[in-house]
């Protein structure tokens, strides 16, 4: 048995994507045998939240009591450093496999009260691919009888042609990133992107770019949608959106992890909210009984 659990192939024309059963996790994704994004083999555990699901909180929750609809949570910590609990309580759980068709396929988990988040609710990811790049849609149940908040973030790892990040370039269009303190928890403050050591509102190279950033106030195109584009070495162009669902943005260039894992991949990551927002409600979505909540981003590669 793969410690990842089931694996769920989808393909369309010369694009394949790979999800697992554990995490409804995106395992592979390559077009035409090239590698869209940075995965992980059907043996191993993701390392560093490799294109793993981050709900109910997305990026990280501070250590000890938060409440909401006169519930309290006890949130422990995985990083005893900056005392957070980090990216999430799915990302490990094993999902339900309700629809596996050739492009498409359809996962689903109930996520019971916990201590760190004592609501109940159900988490639905569809992925699917067609001739615009690969589609994920989430859908949030609350199927509790209180009011449930919650944010979400995807975790994506991209792959360039080169040994690291350094030679391809970066387009972020936004015009705000969100300050952080020593914890990197939000200190409430949203600083301007133009002049800052953060700013890709124009294209430019990653070589010395060091980045854990959150950006917001997104700049939309004609369509509604927000797009990171990254341009690698070849000329080739992976295009990241999201709709208007998805108000945040990070950018994670990788330099804090393993040496074999450092920079060689970006992580460019879809949210719904900052770090901490079950705490200071930037961001925060809330459902009542039986409401749901539906976004959706998807990735493109081109020439």
């Amino acid at each position: 048995m793969l410690v990842s659990g089931e694996q769920i192939e989808i393909a369309f024309a010369d694009e394949r994507a790979v999800i697992t059963e554990v995490g409804a996790t995106l395992r592979s994704y390559d077009k035409a045998g090239r590698p869209i994004v940075e995965g992980f083999e059907p043996h191993q555990m993701p390392d560093a939240c490799r294109n793993q699901i981050c709900f109910p909180w997305v990026n990280r929750v501070g250590s000890g009591e938060w409440s909401y609809s006169g519930r309290v949570a006890h949130v422990g910590a995985d990083n005893v450093v900056n005392r957070t609990l980090n990216h999430g309580l799915v990302r490990w759980r094993p999902f339900r496999v309700d629809v596996a068709e050739r492009d498409r396929c359809v996962l689903s988990y109930v996520l019971y009260a916990t201590p760190d988040y004592p609501f109940v609710t159900k988490f639905e990811v569809a992925y699917s691919l067609d001739e615009g790049g690969l589609t994920v849609t989430s859908t949030v149940t609350n199927l509790d009888e209180v009011v449930v908040p919650f944010t979400l973030g995807y975790h994506p790892y991209f792959a360039t042609s080169g040994p690291n990040i350094d030679a391809a370039s970066l387009h972020v269009p936004a015009r705000s990133f969100v300050e952080v303190d020593e914890r990197m928890l939000p200190t409430g403050r949203l600083r301007p992107v133009v002049g800052s050591d953060v700013d890709f509102g124009q294209p430019r190279a990653l070589q010395g770019a060091v980045l854990d950033v959150t950006y917001t106030d997104l700049v939309l195109d004609e369509s509604g949608l927000f797009t990171v584009t990254l341009t690698d070495v070849t000329g080739e162009r992976t295009r990241v959106s999201q709709d208007g669902s998805f108000p945040y943005f990070q950018v994670f260039s990788a330099d804090t992890l393993a040496p074999e894992r450092r920079r060689t991949g970006i992580a460019l990551e879809p949210m719904t909210s900052p770090a901490d927002a079950l705490r200071s409600h930037d961001g925060l979505v809330t459902l009542a009984p039986h409401e749901k909540w539906s976004g959706a981003w998807r990735v493109q590669r081109d020439a």
